[in-house]
């Protein structure tokens, strides 16, 4: 087994409990290895630590797999991981569609596995894992079968640029055979075609699921304006709830068609209404048109994917929810989100206090929320807490 020994006083993400270890942090590699081989890592003393697999095209030298250093990385290995990770969605989430595996908080690094009802998409991210991608896979669908979870169909979005770090090509296409990629869903109520394909991510943003359920309770019978709506998820659990009328805001043509046809499979034509506009742009002009809703709901896109445009992105975090606040009625509900990592707790709070105050407004919060279970937060491992959800009443400063 080659070894990795890390330097004095390095290690500290994995001795926190992340699965990193970073290339400035080694102190030698001992014995031959090929990228993307199972490495074992010791401490500077010599302490082993488990094991992972190693990949130089990377700032990620190793990825952990494992604590325990006698643990060996087979099948049967592979099987328990799989198989702890279905039983944890079982018990905490509807398993009609949920995210399966979750990359290192679901200790299988560099790997997502979403499903979409009786349809799986794959994502790898990484070279180790690469390498044991088809068992895992294999696994997940043999695992799901004999819980009573059929399934059709198998498709990899593994086309991101993650993948480029790694020395990985961007791929996409069928693992299996071949099937229809247009999905239907069903969750909170509400019906949606999923594009596994072409769509965002692997399709659709199932890491909201609990949130756009939490909005459903104060959209009945208010006037609602969704921004960023992307194929209309929040705007559809407004309607579902009962909302009198749903503004659905997104720039991009493909998104709002998308989510006009969901809101036909809803059959909420009457209530639901999605318009094409840059979203910055379209706050601004109802600012100045003083138009005012009972609710608005802003989930942007990650404005920061790196530490060094965090200052752009709290400027763009800003402005949107200072606009959307004054769209807000007195009394009424904002919710606001980042979905950027790189935007952590105490920076994103610190932009809605400033927004907060440049709109004249005072916040009352109702709720603070992350992403569903199904997407769990690993502590120490930073990358997995991504997702922060405000719910608050807005008030205006008299």
């Amino acid at each position: 087994m080659t070894i990795v020994t890390l330097k004095k006083g390095e290690g500290r993400t994995i001795k926190a409990g992340g699965s990193w270890v970073f290339d400035n942090e080694i102190a030698s590699i001992t014995g031959s290895f090929k990228n993307g081989g199972i490495v074992s890592v010791h401490d500077f003393d010599g302490y082993p630590m488990g094991k992972g697999f190693i990949n130089q095209n990377s700032k990620i030298r190793v990825r952990m797999l494992t604590r325990k250093a006698d643990q060996e990385i087979n099948q049967a290995f592979l099987k328990m991981r799989v198989a702890n990770a279905i039983n944890y969605r079982k018990n905490i989430t509807d398993m009609s569609c949920c995210r399966l595996i979750f990359g290192d908080a679901d200790f299988l690094p560099g790997l997502v596995v979403d499903k979409y009802s009786d349809v799986l998409v794959v994502e790898c991210t990484a070279l180790g894992m690469e390498n044991l991608k088809e068992t895992i896979v294999k696994l997940v669908k043999e695992e799901l079968e004999e819980q009573g979870y059929p399934i059709r169909g198998i498709y990899e979005r593994s086309d991101s640029k993650e993948r480029l770090k790694e020395g990985l090509p961007q791929v996409k296409g069928f693992l299996g055979e071949e099937f229809d990629t247009k999905v239907e869903i069903f969750e909170n109520g509400v019906k949606y075609y999923v594009d596994i394909k072409d769509g965002q991510k692997t399709g659709f943003f199932l890491d909201q699921k609990y949130n756009r359920l939490a909005m459903q309770r104060f959209c009945k019978d208010a006037k609602v304006l969704d921004v960023f709506t992307h194929t209309g998820s929040f705007a559809l659990n407004a309607g579902i709830a009962g909302a009198k009328s749903v503004l659905a805001v997104d720039a991009s043509e493909l998104a709002c068609k998308q989510a006009r046809e969901n809101v036909n499979l809803n059959g909420l034509e009457d209530c639901v209404r999605v318009t094409c506009a840059d979203a910055f742009d379209f706050l601004k002009e109802e600012v100045l048109a003083k138009h005012l809703y009972d609710v608005v709901i802003l989930d942007p896109p990650a404005f920061t994917k790196s530490k060094a445009s965090i200052k752009n992105a709290e400027k763009g975090y800003r402005e949107i929810n200072i606009n959307g606040m004054k769209l807000v009625k007195d009394g009424g509900i904002l919710g606001t989100c980042t979905c950027s990592h790189f935007m952590d707790f105490d920076n994103f709070t610190k932009v809605i206090k400033q927004a907060a105050k440049a709109a004249h407004k005072r916040l009352r919060q109702i709720e603070f929320r992350t992403q569903a279970p199904d997407h769990p937060i690993l502590w120490a491992a930073d990358e997995s807490y991504y997702l922060k959800f405000y719910i608050f009443q807005v008030v205006d400063e008299k």
